[in-house]
C-alpha cells in the first residue's frame, strides 16, 4: 500500500519521513521535490508549493500511520490518501520485514 501526504517545506517532509521509518510505520518514504498545489481553504483559493511524501507501508499499519500523521503533521487537516498497490514479491517481503 502507498499513502501520500503533502507538507509545505522540505524540512517538515524529512522530519515526517524519518519519524515514520523510525516508528516502523513505513519501509520507505520518497520525497518529491516541489509540487504546485491549488486548493480551497476557508473559502479562499490558495496556491502553494508543497513537498509530496509517498509512503510505502502495509494495510495493517494504515490506522497507526494515520494516527502518527494526525499527531505530527504540521497541517490542521493533513492529506491522507491510501492506495492499494501491487509490488514484486521481493519488494513486498522487504516492506513486510520493515514495518512488521
Amino acid at each position: 500500500m502507498t499513502v501520500t501526504t503533502t507538507v509545505g517545506s522540505l524540512d517538515d517532509a524529512k522530519r515526517l519521513a524519518r519519524g515514520l521509518v523510525e516508528a516502523k510505520l513505513a519501509a520507505c518514504v520518497q520525497l518529491d521535490a516541489i509540487a504546485a498545489s491549488v486548493y480551497r481553504w476557508e473559502g479562499k483559493v490558495c496556491e502553494d508549493a508543497e513537498t509530496r511524501l509517498t509512503i510505502k507501508t502495509l494495510p495493517a499499519r494504515a490506522d497507526a500511520l494515520r494516527a502518527f500523521l494526525d499527531e505530527h503533521h504540521p497541517y490542521d487537516v493533513p492529506q491522507f490518501v491510501a492506495l492499494p498497490c501491487r509490488a514484486s514479491d521481493a519488494y513486498g517481503e522487504w516492506v513486510k520485514g520493515e514495518v512488521a
